[in-house]
């Protein structure tokens, strides 16, 4: 899988675009600035929007080819970031430390490990980003795994985030444009919830 990763981000383009996902953007343009932790983080474009807003910016992948192109796309807008090359099941941060903690389309085998994991990472009132692909959208071709193992529902996420208040869910089918991997009507769902203080 490494390997599939790599692959793809060797490309001179970015995979998913080097603007940040819109979901992303609004949620993180409503909140005060802190520290943020986006876990699988690919080439970047999450990281170096927030960076550029002020956020203290922490991002890790397993991926070399897309650490490198994070690191060029923050170094080219003037700004910091930390990226960690390390796995899911290896990431170690410091629990209760983050204030917001993104998940971007990160599809797992190790899904309830990191999902276990963010919500440890969140400081008392920090605010958990997620949007993914539901399973419906094996109907569509616009991206996404293609194992509905690694796919969302609404169930699904509600029980991996019950330890979070204020859990708010959407489903909803967009138009994606996210680079050359992410286009065309696609099947996704959006979590935004908070940890107790």
């Amino acid at each position: 899988m490494k390997d599939f990763w790599n692959e793809r981000y060797a490309a001179s383009e970015f995979a998913y675009g080097e603007a940040p996902n819109e979901f992303f953007r609004i949620q993180l343009d409503e909140l005060p600035v802190g520290k943020i932790l986006l876990p699988a983080e690919g080439e970047g474009r999450n990281a170096a929007y927030a960076a550029r807003q002020g956020w203290e910016v922490w991002a890790y992948d397993f991926a070399e080819a897309g650490r490198k192109k994070a690191l060029e796309l923050a170094e080219r807008h003037g700004v910091q970031i930390r990226y960690d090359l390390t796995t899911h099941e290896a990431a170690d941060y410091p629990e209760a430390h983050f204030d917001v903690v993104a998940l971007i389309y990160a599809h797992t085998p190790a899904r309830k490990l990191l999902h276990e994991k963010a919500v440890r990472w969140l400081r008392p009132g920090g605010t958990l980003i997620l949007e993914g692909f539901a399973k419906e959208q094996l109907q569509y071709s616009s991206g996404g795994p293609r194992d509905e193992a690694l796919l969302f529902d609404r169930a699904l996420l509600e029980t991996d985030f019950r330890a979070l208040s204020d859990l708010w869910i959407e489903e909803a089918v967009v138009e994606l444009q996210e680079g050359r991997y992410h286009r065309g009507k696609g099947a996704v769902i959006r979590v935004v919830g908070r940890k107790a203080d």
